[in-house]
C-alpha cells in the first residue's frame, strides 16, 4: 500500500514539475525588431531596416501577431529618416493605436512633425 501511495505521489509530483516547466505564448511577434533597432544605433543604412521590417509586418499579420511596442514607432522613425513622411504619421497613429500608453509622446511627435511642414 505505501508503495502505490509512493508511486502515484511520485508520478502526480512529476506531473506537477513538468507542467510547471510549460512556457506561454509571446504577446508579441518580435521577428527582427531588436537587430533592426541595434543597426540603427549603430548608424546602418535605414533602406534595408525599412525593408526587414515591413517584411515583419507581413510576416506578423499573415500569422495573426502582434508586434511588440515601439515596433511602429521606429518604423515611422526610419520612414522620417528617409524622407517618406507620409509613411511617419500612419506609424505613428498605429503605435497609439495599438499602444495606447504611447499616446502621449506619439502626440508629441506628431505635434513637432506638424510644426515642421509649415
Amino acid at each position: 500500500m505505501k508503495l502505490r501511495f509512493a508511486k502515484a505521489s511520485a508520478v502526480a509530483l512529476a506531473a506537477c514539475v513538468l507542467a510547471g516547466c510549460q512556457s506561454n505564448p509571446s504577446l508579441y511577434q518580435w521577428g527582427s525588431y531588436q537587430p533592426q533597432v541595434y543597426k540603427h544605433l549603430n548608424g546602418e543604412s535605414p533602406n534595408q531596416q525599412i525593408a526587414d521590417l515591413e517584411k515583419d509586418l507581413q510576416q506578423m499579420a499573415s500569422a495573426g501577431k502582434k508586434p511588440p511596442p515601439g515596433f511602429h514607432a521606429h518604423l515611422g522613425m526610419l520612414y522620417s529618416a528617409v524622407g517618406r513622411n507620409e509613411l511617419v504619421a500612419a506609424q505613428f497613429q498605429e503605435e497609439k493605436r495599438l499602444f495606447p500608453e504611447s499616446a502621449t509622446y506619439m502626440n508629441r511627435l506628431l505635434e513637432t512633425m506638424s510644426k515642421e511642414r509649415n
